[in-house]
């Protein structure tokens, strides 16, 4: 619209119309300069990643857009993401966070704020399993929780459920479980122990976007549940994750703490959302003390920027693509292997399980050797990865931490030494996966 009186077009405007030419361009680079890395695949030549980031043109025209609006802190396209995972899990809440890590540090420190009814104290003892990501146990050392390890299953890589009410003390407060590679845990026999003991469920889903278990969305049976958005997951925001949170009281706590540990709710660039912020009495602080400065929990800045959100929103609508993709890609990994299952272990799931793969995990047997496999598939240019930490107590930095083990880690043990798995992300094609096979079949015929 233009001015009346001037003749001018108003602000709003130009800026519509100065987008569209700039959206035009960013698809012509997009064209130019991205398209290219689909070139044609070369065997032995062409690097095969694990992971990387899958993305269009709508990705880069939404973080140009978010960059000219110029926010940079959390703003609309992060409300909107919150807003679309918050349905997608049918959650009270979910609040974005700037990386996988600090949705597992949120959880258990919401867990541990003074304003939770029975909330977790320096050691309780948390149940989780040793074979895990460093940043899954971490927070619970920093707490002063004391985890107890259950061992886990060779063929899920999950914690093994029927060991954990064994594991059970008096000090057991918790179950803490991944969903390792995307592969649903027993969330039959969790939950009735959770619900017999009356324990706090966390869910580490950042492998598992999507997966299920008897029809039910992992990350949806326990009070929390943590993302992440890392490049090598289902979607990306470059860093970035999340929780979802189905406990009323727990996200007051865990909105706190994301942002500092204010009191104050009021969103970034607002003010004065409660109508009282000069009017109340905190503690044995001088009455009217700005609530905005009135800080109720030991928190951290953990929010991401709008940009990282404008990539996610776009990412978002890719949900159910990528994870059909990831699921196809698995399929053709274990029908292609399966006749080879006299020497490598290939994965397996609960029946009630619907995974939403993260990789493909194999564990060798009957004298093939894991570092010669993974070093014969680096030679053609073929990535692979080990399940994280491995037995995470064999880790050098977490060597002489408090914990306690239930039974023995045999399993664990193995996983350590003879597991690895192999990418399923969307990138990859039908020919690299079977060219992937192809090597894998030579090894072994080899042997």
């Amino acid at each position: 619209m233009k001015n009346e009186k001037s003749g001018k077009l108003d602000i709003k405007t130009i800026d519509s119309h100065l987008r569209d030419i700039i959206s035009g361009y960013v698809v012509k680079h997009y064209n130019s300069v991205h398209l290219p890395r689909k070139s044609s695949f070369v065997k032995g030549k062409t690097r095969i990643n694990y992971a990387g980031r899958v993305y269009d043109e709508k990705e880069i025209i939404n973080l140009v857009n978010s960059s000219l609006d110029y926010w940079l802190t959390s703003g609309s396209y992060a409300e909107k993401l919150e807003k679309q995972f918050r349905e997608f899990y049918k959650s009270r809440r979910f609040l974005l966070v700037n990386s996988g890590s600090s949705a597992n540090l949120l959880m258990v420190a919401t867990l541990c704020s003074n304003q939770l009814k029975g909330h977790l104290k320096p050691g309780d003892e948390i149940i989780t399993p040793a074979v895990t990501f460093p940043t899954t146990l971490t927070p619970l050392l920093q707490y002063g929780l004391v985890p107890v390890f259950v061992d886990c299953e060779v063929g899920t890589y999950n914690i093994d459920a029927n060991k954990i009410e064994g594991a059970l003390s008096k000090r057991t407060r918790a179950i803490f479980v991944p969903h390792t590679l995307g592969n649903p845990c027993d969330m039959d026999v969790i939950v009735g122990i959770v619900k017999k003991h009356k324990l706090f469920l966390l869910e580490d889903s950042c492998d598992a976007l999507g997966a299920a278990f008897d029809g039910k969305l992992a990350g949806t049976f326990g009070y929390m549940a943590s993302l992440s958005f890392y490049p090598a997951h289902h979607i990306t925001m470059g860093e970035g994750g999340g929780v979802s949170i189905n406990n009323p009281e727990m996200v007051k706590i865990a909105l706190s703490i994301r942002d500092w540990g204010r009191d104050c709710w009021c969103e970034p660039g607002k003010n004065n959302t409660c109508g009282r912020r000069f009017e109340q009495q905190w503690g044995e602080l001088p009455f009217g003390y700005d609530h905005k400065y009135v800080y109720s929990n030991l928190g951290y800045n953990l929010k991401v920027t709008d940009m990282q959100a404008a990539v996610g929103c776009a990412q978002f609508e890719k949900i159910n693509e990528f994870i059909k993709k990831r699921r196809k890609n698995f399929q053709q990994y274990y029908s292609s292997l399966k006749d080879l299952e006299e020497f490598l272990i290939l994965p397996r799931f609960n029946k009630k399980a619907k995974p939403s793969w993260f990789g493909f995990p194999i564990t060798v047997r009957n004298g093939i050797k894991r570092k010669s496999l993974i070093e014969y598939l680096e030679g053609f240019n073929i990535e692979t990865r080990l399940v994280f930490a491995g037995n995470i107590l064999k880790q050098p930095g977490f060597k002489d931490i408090p914990h306690r083990v239930h039974g023995n880690l045999k399993n664990t043990d193995r996983i350590m030494n003879d597991t690895f798995f192999l990418g399923v992300y969307p990138g990859l094609t039908g020919e690299m996966i079977g060219f992937i096979v192809e090597k894998i079949r030579d090894f072994v015929r080899a042997r």
